[in-house]
């Protein structure tokens, strides 16, 4: 069951009012980010460290809500840099990611990058000899790519088998000398990011167990140790679109405590979440332009689609529906009862543009709202909005409110009744 705050329903009434046409548009809650990373923050244990991996959604508003909290960002491209460098706060970033272009690294290595992730012998000495040409000993990271237990894995395994991803850790030696023996780049750690879309509190135990044991093996390779403070264990940290439990932070961070205090020479744990940490605050909003049924199957026919919002498809999931009804305020109780099931899709040329099926909404009629919640991660910036040349859709971001504003947004300005649906796979 989702909720969905008045805020972000008056701002959806108040976009819809001020559009000729009907309406797709994204609303971000910047006030329940902030709310959301400052618990994340505070259950972390000494010894814990949080990049934002900028990936999941970049936009300069999410950036500036995020920034005085964590503690820096990551970022795997020279466009993300330029991201980062736009925010009304500095902040340390890191620079990981395959095919890193000299350009990208020069202009990182100018821009006092905190450390950069090397994930090949030859960018080991392609890196030295950038940082060489600019009088600069650079903080680096290796990327391993260790063989996992069987028991280790998730939908997106991104270690643990043949990827692009990282240095196998039969030629860790070979790369950890590399390093030792350039004059210009400094081992301040490791970083293994194994697993992606994990939504298990006890794999994600298991997976920092796996780290903590290979720790000390990893860092005895090196022949100068004690610069080796940090491991890197990358995010991974997957959202629950199809269910209400989410992953149990508070649980991992009291793990994570016992487990370092417990640990001899532990290392200082970097995070770099992205979708677990600005999933929550996004909403994608379509009218409904059509319904129809076709060999049996109903269909509610919506403005905007997958090319706006292609995270269900990534995702493969029929994606959460929360029904605002505009064709009449009457109540729950006084609507007409013509409960079905739907299939969601949008405006494209294609059979693949689906959000959500099995949808079941009470009485939807053209001209209503339908809202589909967690999209503040890895929704738009991922889309191809160019396809069939459409518009790109409205977006707005509410602010974080002081607490008088707060008081005042609170009030509901639009009389509309709300339904949330479940959806079922």
């Amino acid at each position: 069951m989702h909720n969905l705050p008045d805020t972000v329903k008056n701002a959806i009434l108040d976009l819809r009012a001020l559009s000729t046409d009907p309406i797709s548009a994204f609303v971000y809650d910047l006030e329940g980010l902030q709310a959301h990373i400052k618990k994340i923050m505070a259950a972390l244990p000494e010894k814990v460290e949080l990049f934002y991996a900028i990936k999941a959604n970049s936009d300069t508003e999410i950036l500036d809500t995020l920034a005085p909290w964590v503690d820096g960002f990551e970022i795997s491209s020279g466009g993300e840099i330029e991201r980062i460098a736009s925010c009304q706060q500095t902040l340390p970033f890191i620079f990981s990611g395959p095919g890193k272009l000299d350009s990208e690294l020069e202009e990182a290595i100018q821009k006092q990058v905190a450390a950069i992730h090397l994930e090949s012998i030859n960018e080991i000495h392609r890196l030295q000899s950038i940082a060489k040409k600019f009088n600069r000993t650079q903080a680096v990271f290796l990327r391993i790519n260790p063989t996992l237990p069987d028991t280790l894995s998730s939908r997106l395994t991104m270690a643990g088998r043949a990827t692009p991803f990282g240095i196998d850790e039969m030629d860790l030696q070979e790369a950890v000398n590399a390093v030792d023996d350039s004059p210009n780049l400094l081992l301040q750690g490791f970083h293994v990011h194994a697993m992606s879309h994990q939504k298990s509190l006890s794999k994600h135990e298991m997976l920092i167990d796996f780290y903590l044991k290979r720790w000390p093996h990893w860092k005895a390779l090196s022949n100068k140790p004690d610069n080796i403070t940090h491991m890197n264990v990358g995010g991974g940290i997957g959202v629950n679109y199809t269910q209400e439990a989410q992953f149990d932070w508070s649980a991992f961070c009291h793990y994570l405590d016992r487990t370092l205090k417990s640990a001899p020479d532990a290392p200082i744990l970097r995070f770099e979440p992205g979708r677990f940490i600005s999933a929550f605050c996004g909403y994608y909003v379509m009218e409904v332009l059509d319904k129809k049924t076709s060999h049996g199957e109903s269909f509610v026919i919506c403005r905007g689609g997958t090319h706006q919002f292609r995270l269900p498809v990534a995702q493969s999931h029929d994606h959460p529906v929360i029904h605002l009804p505009l064709h009449n305020n009457k109540s729950e109780d006084n609507r007409p009862k013509d409960k079905r099931r739907w299939t969601l899709v949008g405006q494209l040329c294609t059979p693949k543009d689906i959000l959500s099926r099995s949808c079941e909404l009470n009485h939807c009629e053209v001209g209503d709202i339908l809202v589909l919640p967690l999209a503040g991660a890895y929704g738009y910036n991922i889309s191809h909005v160019a396809f069939l040349c459409h518009p790109t859709p409205l977006i707005t971001y509410l602010p974080v409110q002081t607490p008088l504003e707060h008081g005042s947004m609170a009030q509901t300005k639009h009389g509309v009744n709300e339904e949330t649906s479940c959806v079922t796979s």
